[in-house]
């Protein structure tokens, strides 16, 4: 009986709102206890915008995907499985998700808030890492994607800017937005990701599987220590392919022979040869000392993340250049924008 009665309610919903369940529960009103207080970065689709919870006084980042954007470039699937991807993982350093509904127009995916930013500010600001800081980076991101890959889950967006930092100094994978899961031995075929940090056989169309995730480390980490990365992009994959194709990847002399050893390990262009499972990317020597545990990681923060913090340009960094005022024009059925983007203060007084 209440089985029947739930389907008749959804068949009542329009066809633009029912397409989106049972992933995304749609909610007429406003949700009232929260309140836009700034813009943390664009999205691919949209806006990400910083929030308070005044329920719970908590601020949380909520990806917003209009739906309209989603049924245009065909990613309703992409955005449902995001979201059933993100409710299965709770790691230390795995972004969680909070919540996520529809309005009439919109999507909203909220997540923790992570304050101090996205791992490509810090980079950009400071230029490179210390290798014992790569060690620590190297040893948290392996465990997220050690992690990820026993659920079948393959990341395939994995760079800078989907690394955030907390403050409590560590890193948090972040953005499932091109996240599947795979079957045991089963391979994808679609071209996605960052051109600069696609595996070979991604840029080739495929077949692929989660071994490509260990080559995006492998970028990820070198750019980190070298500070630049091995491969200026290309403007189209077949370009991008032919440079992956014949660049040696030889590592820098600056490199300690352990990261070298690591390094090239990851940026084999042989999947079945390269490094691709935590059992044998933790026994590295580059490792030697550290703990995978993410209790011990924890208990150590990242210094330079901690400092980051308070870096003057920090903030216009992080956010790209985008303000509350480029997004006047944006219909997001959770906000009426502030007139400025310096008056982003909350209505509500602060509960002390």
């Amino acid at each position: 009986m209440c089985t029947c009665a739930k389907s008749q309610e959804t068949n009542l919903l329009p066809t633009s709102t029912s397409i989106f369940l049972p992933e995304f529960p749609h909610r007429e009103a406003r949700p009232a206890h929260l309140q836009v207080t700034g813009v943390i970065a664009k999205g691919s689709f949209g806006p990400v915008l910083k929030v308070k919870d005044w329920v719970k006084g908590k601020t949380y980042a909520i990806k917003v995907l209009p739906k309209s954007e989603v049924l245009k470039h065909g990613v309703l699937e992409q955005a449902k499985e995001e979201v059933i991807i993100q409710r299965q993982l709770q790691h230390a350093f795995v972004l969680g998700l909070e919540d996520c509904w529809q309005s009439q127009n919109n999507l909203f995916i909220m997540c923790d808030y992570c304050r101090t930013g996205d791992l490509y500010t810090y980079w950009t600001l400071t230029g490179h890492f210390k290798e014992r800081e790569v060690q620590v980076i190297a040893a948290e991101l392996g465990s997220a994607l050690g992690f990820l890959h026993d659920f079948g889950i393959m990341h395939r967006d994995l760079k800078m800017e989907n690394i955030l930092l907390t403050d409590q100094g560590h890193v948090c994978l972040a953005d499932f937005g091109l996240s599947r899961r795979l079957e045991r031995g089963a391979k994808a075929f679609t071209i996605c990701g960052t051109i600069q940090y696609m595996a070979p056989e991604v840029l080739t169309g495929g077949p692929y599987s989660h071994a490509a995730d260990w080559w995006s480390l492998g970028i990820l980490l070198y750019t980190l220590a070298a500070g630049e990365f091995p491969l200026p992009p290309e403007s189209d994959h077949s370009s991008m392919l032919s440079k992956v194709t014949e660049h040696p990847y030889e590592m820098p002399e600056s490199f300690s022979p352990a990261l070298a050893l690591l390094l090239t390990e990851l940026l084999c262009k042989t999947p079945m040869r390269r490094l691709r499972c935590l059992e044998r990317y933790r026994t590295q020597r580059f490792f030697n000392g550290v703990s995978f545990d993410s209790q011990v990681l924890m208990k150590f923060p990242i210094q330079p993340i901690l400092e980051l913090k308070d870096h003057p340009n920090r903030l216009e960094k992080s956010t790209r250049g985008l303000t509350f005022d480029q997004l006047q024009n944006f219909e997001c059925d959770l906000f009426d924008p502030p007139s400025s983007a310096t008056d982003v203060s909350p209505a509500v007084p602060h509960q002390h």
